[in-house]
């Protein structure tokens, strides 16, 4: 097995891909999702540490989904420009 990181020792390396194919589709999935959420969680600290943690839930869900879309779906759906508002 040729090393994937250069910070992870070999046998953990081979540890965690064992574990990956010990999983089951169905896990795979929801480790996919969790890991997804936690960083939507991150994204959603860094943006209230930036604009307060006063900032309306709505406006900062509005920054979270900006990260996510483009700035023409964004507008569209959302009446919210990106390049005006930020993130």
């Amino acid at each position: 097995m040729t090393p994937k990181s250069i910070d992870t020792p070999l046998a953990v390396e081979r540890i965690l891909v064992e574990g990956y194919r010990a999983m089951s589709p169905a896990q795979k999935i929801q480790r996919v999702v969790a890991l997804n959420r936690a960083l939507d969680e991150l994204a959603m600290v860094r943006t209230r540490a930036h604009h307060g943690p006063e900032l309306p839930l709505m406006e900062a869900k509005l920054r979270l989904a900006s990260v996510h879309l483009d700035g023409d779906t964004m507008h569209r759906v959302f009446d919210w420009d990106p390049d005006v508002e930020g993130f």
